[in-house]
């Protein structure tokens, strides 16, 4: 595991960019896996800049997205739909029907989540993944447990999860209790892993990734056992302060 300490979340951003620039020089038509929350958004910001320089084009490129509430409909302000047109796919030039994420409304989910996963192997698999992490070290939506689902799946969130979300909504009650979210094995089979953590809240999880246990109450340290995982990190969240 790479592990690399920035002095802000500014820089931070800028970092996680350089790695996203270069996945896209290499091979132009790479399969990105892309996550929502407020961390990626530095990221995003830096990646439409490019963009709109010139120097960075998603023509070829198809996005997978790891989770989506459910239920939530696609036009909801606080569907991950909405949130990836919003702050990435429109200021950008990737093919939207080459833009993939969990059908939030789906009549079946256990279905929807089955399909996704077959998307995945027909794509090839992920070239780069992008992943938050929660303060209770989720990753996706896989959440703390006993045991860890593979597959793509139906999610019950914790309440800590939806707490922490609950600063998007008016309230904690319209938070969803649901979401499809990819599982364990399409995240560890992507062929590079970028993982950020930002901010002093996300200090004790941080902690967690740098020694050399793995359990299955903290997700994310799953990703220790990766061959090609990047860790990057503000101060804040290194040092907790």
């Amino acid at each position: 595991m790479k592990f690399l300490v920035c002095n802000t979340y500014e820089e931070a951003s800028q970092e996680a960019a350089k790695i996203f620039e270069e996945q896209l020089r290499t091979k132009p038509s790479s399969v990105l896996g892309l996550a929502t929350g407020s961390t990626p958004l530095g990221l995003y910001r830096e990646l439409i800049r490019a963009y709109q320089l010139g120097g960075l084009d998603f023509s070829a490129v198809t996005t997978i997205n790891l989770d989506e509430y459910y239920p939530i409909a696609p036009t909801h302000e606080q569907s991950y739909r909405y949130f990836m047109n919003e702050n990435l796919f429109k200021h950008i030039n990737v093919d939207p029907a080459k833009t993939f994420v969990p059908d939030g409304q789906a009549a079946s989910p256990e279905d929807e989540s089955v399909s996704y996963d077959e998307r995945i192997k027909r794509l090839g698999g992920i070239d780069l993944q992008l992943l938050g992490i929660g303060e209770n070290g989720h990753i996706g939506f896989n959440e703390p447990s006993d045991a860890l689902r593979m597959d793509t799946h139906v999610e019950v969130l914790t309440e800590s999860t939806r707490k922490a979300n609950a600063r998007f909504f008016q309230s904690i009650d319209e938070v969803p209790t649901h979401a499809i979210t990819m599982g364990m094995a399409g995240i560890m089979t992507a062929k590079k892993i970028l993982l950020l953590a930002c901010g002093k809240n996300k200090h004790e999880v941080v902690k967690a990734m740098q020694d050399k246990t793995v359990t299955t109450q903290i997700p994310a340290t799953l990703l220790k056992c990766h061959p090609d995982m990047t860790l990057i990190c503000d101060r804040a969240a290194f040092e907790g302060r």
